[in-house]
């Protein structure tokens, strides 16, 4: 089991892999659980043929999964490893259904919606493909503050972004397109959604430019508004989650970099830059002992709430 949800992880994103190895071993089970339960449903929707996954439909694969979730959450045994596993670490952590739930209501948006018409629409999809893992990994790692579940959520939203940002032609070639329709016509592409399905137009690459730097730069917001929360996590487990912000944000320095070209290629951070961030994360969880060894954050000066139930209206920036 720990094999399999490794190997996953390793899979489907070298960065995740990279920041789990410094979590303790009691969480880092957990998260790779997790982690291998998220990528599980990704696979079983990833497209293929026309409206079909690799075992069936894909709204048949959806609903399949969706009677996975209410069997492990409901105590039965299913004698899928990663399942069962899955529902051992629910009930250990009092993590609530409604997040891995809210999980699978976005991958429902990605098999019947293809673009976004605002921010709004697109901020949702956000919270339930990317949020809503910050809220179960804030479970694994045993969270203590109740109000930085909202850090959590805005760290996996931000994420997502980046992702956005960075594989926009990749997902044009899949159907799909994530940058919202009003931003488009800001930049006098309100037309664009009418042509997917046909090759990517050059013509879209420069006025492009300006919608994927306005959109790291609400990343950017969406990062820094996540960094209240590190200091609700035990120490090591933030540094952890402290590196995989640092690697993801320097994603969105890579796109950055490139002049913001949707075209130039997928952004990958070298090795030496994952380092750099390493480096930089372990420096900003230094700088907070102090205000832990004052007792911020610590059991005694907050609380545990598991059933907190985090909504997508709380995750509006100040």
């Amino acid at each position: 089991m720990a094999a399999e949800c490794r190997r996953r992880i390793a899979a489907g994103s070298k960065s995740f892999a990279l920041a789990a190895r410094l979590l303790p071993r009691h969480s880092r089970h957990a998260a790779l659980v997790v982690y291998a339960w998220c990528r599980r449903g990704g696979d079983a929707l990833r497209p293929g043929p026309p409206g079909r996954g690799p075992g069936g439909p894909r709204p048949a694969a959806l609903a399949g999964l969706y009677g996975e979730l209410k069997r492990i959450t409901g105590g039965v045994a299913t004698g899928d490893p990663v399942l069962d596993a899955f529902g051992t670490v629910m009930n250990a952590t009092g993590m609530p259904p409604h997040y891995p739930r809210e999980l699978l209501a976005g991958m429902r948006m990605d098999l019947g919606q293809a673009t976004y018409d605002d921010l709004p629409a697109l901020l949702h999809y956000c919270y339930r493909v990317a949020g809503t893992v910050g809220l179960m990994m804030s479970h694994v790692l045993t969270l203590r503050d109740d109000a930085a579940l909202q850090a959590a959520a805005r760290l996996g939203v931000a994420m997502q972004l980046t992702n956005i940002c960075r594989d926009v032609v990749e997902d044009w070639r899949l159907g799909r397109l994530y940058l919202p329709a009003t931003w488009l016509e800001r930049v006098g592409l309100g037309d664009l959604r009418a042509a997917l399905g046909a090759p990517f137009p050059d013509s879209a690459r420069d006025p492009l430019r300006a919608v994927v730097t306005e959109m790291l730069a609400l990343a950017g917001r969406f990062y820094g508004a996540a960094d209240a929360g590190f200091i609700a996590l035990p120490w090591r487990a933030a540094l952890s989650i402290r590196a995989a912000r640092a690697i993801y944000a320097a994603i969105g320095d890579r796109i950055a970099s490139a002049g913001c070209d949707v075209t130039a290629g997928r952004a990958v951070v070298p090795l030496a830059g994952k380092l750099s961030a390493l480096a930089g994360a372990a420096g900003a969880a230094a700088a907070e002992l102090p205000a832990r060894l004052r007792g911020a954050g610590s059991p005694a000066a907050a609380y545990r709430a598991p059933e907190r139930v985090f909504e997508f209206a709380d995750l509006e920036l100040a």
